[in-house]
């Protein structure tokens, strides 16, 4: 026989419940794989176009950067990190910078 001492009861806790809603999740979701897209696009472009300047790559980026931050407003630290890295790197590969 087991004690009441030795039960443990615990009230299971609370979910936080989703502050979006599936449509809001979808939206999301579609603006994050259009996001995708346009990066891939880019990078596409600053690997494969032999007339593209320096110049015109680096308004890409920026042009990219902005698209970004228009679907996602206050979402430029994650973008830094996830997506600049790897645009500078084509650059820099592309036009030999150091």
């Amino acid at each position: 026989m087991i004690s009441k001492r030795n039960e443990q009861h615990h009230q299971p806790e609370p979910q936080p419940q989703s502050a979006q809603t599936p449509a809001e999740k979808q939206e999301e979701l579609r603006k994050i794989r259009r996001l995708q897209l346009m990066v891939d696009m880019v990078l596409s472009v600053l690997c494969q176009d032999p007339n593209l300047t320096l110049s015109e790559a680096s308004e890409m980026i920026s042009n990219c950067k902005n698209a970004a931050l228009a679907m996602f407003p206050d979402k430029e630290l994650a973008f830094d990190l996830i997506y600049k890295p790897r645009l500078q790197r084509v650059l820099i590969e592309r036009f030999r910078l150091q």
